[in-house]
């Protein structure tokens, strides 16, 4: 069984759930993602998949 995992969705995945938990963090968890993404964006980690 293959499954195919990128850094984007995660990093989105994560955000969102940790939005759900604790909703007072909203703008500190948009900046850490955006901040992350344009990381991500530079270094050319976005290619990078983990495959399990």
């Amino acid at each position: 069984m293959n499954i195919h995992l990128t850094l984007m969705p995660v990093l989105a995945l994560l955000a969102g759930i940790c939005i759900l938990i604790k909703p007072k963090l909203v703008s500190f968890i948009v900046a850490l993602y955006l901040i992350a993404i344009g990381l991500i964006g530079i270094l050319g980690l976005g290619r990078i998949g983990l495959h399990l």
